[in-house]
C-alpha cells in the first residue's frame, strides 16, 4: 500500500511537479500543475502535502467551498496520488497563530521542499505578497498508487 514516504520519493525526482484537482461547484473536477513539496503542518505538526497557490486561483475557491484536494504524481508508467482536505493559510485566509512573518517562512519553506531554490529571497517574499499566495497544506486521508516498492 502506497504511503507518503512514497509520494515524497516521487515529488523528490522532478522539483515536486504534480497534478492538483479539486471539484468545482457544479461538481466538474478542475486540474492543474503545481510543485509540492512534504512539510509537517506549522499547527498540527503532522506531515503533510503542501503548496503554494497564487491568490486568484481557482483551487483556493474550491477548498473555501469544501472541496477535497487530490494531489497526483506520475513517474513513467508509475503514478502516486493522495486525497485529502486542506487548510488554506494566507493573507485571505488568515489563521490567528500564523502572523504575516510566520507566513513569509511558511512560504519559503513550502517552495524549498518542494525543490524550489532562488537567488534572491526578499524578491521573492516580495512577489508572494505581490500576488498574495497562500499555503495549501493538504492531510492525506488517503494515498494510492501503482510504484514499485521504495529501493
Amino acid at each position: 500500500m502506497p504511503n507518503l514516504d512514497d509520494l515524497h520519493r516521487f515529488l523528490a525526482d522532478e522539483t515536486g511537479l504534480a497534478t492538483i484537482s479539486t471539484v468545482q461547484q457544479d461538481g466538474r473536477v478542475l486540474s492543474s500543475i503545481a510543485n509540492c513539496g512534504i512539510i509537517r503542518h506549522p499547527l498540527s505538526g503532522i506531515e503533510c502535502v503542501a503548496l503554494v497557490s497564487v491568490g486568484t486561483a481557482a483551487r483556493l475557491r474550491h477548498v473555501r467551498r469544501g472541496s477535497e484536494v487530490t494531489i497526483a504524481v506520475r513517474r513513467g508508467w508509475n503514478w502516486v496520488a493522495a486525497t485529502g482536505k486542506a487548510e488554506l493559510i494566507g493573507p485571505d485566509d488568515n489563521v490567528d497563530s500564523v502572523d504575516a512573518e510566520a507566513l513569509r517562512l511558511l512560504l519559503r519553506e513550502i517552495y524549498q521542499a518542494a525543490g524550489g531554490t532562488h537567488d534572491d529571497f526578499d524578491e521573492y517574499d516580495a512577489e508572494m505578497i505581490r500576488s498574495r499566495r497562500a499555503a495549501v497544506l493538504v492531510t492525506p486521508t488517503r494515498v494510492i498508487g501503482n510504484q514499485p516498492a521504495a529501493r
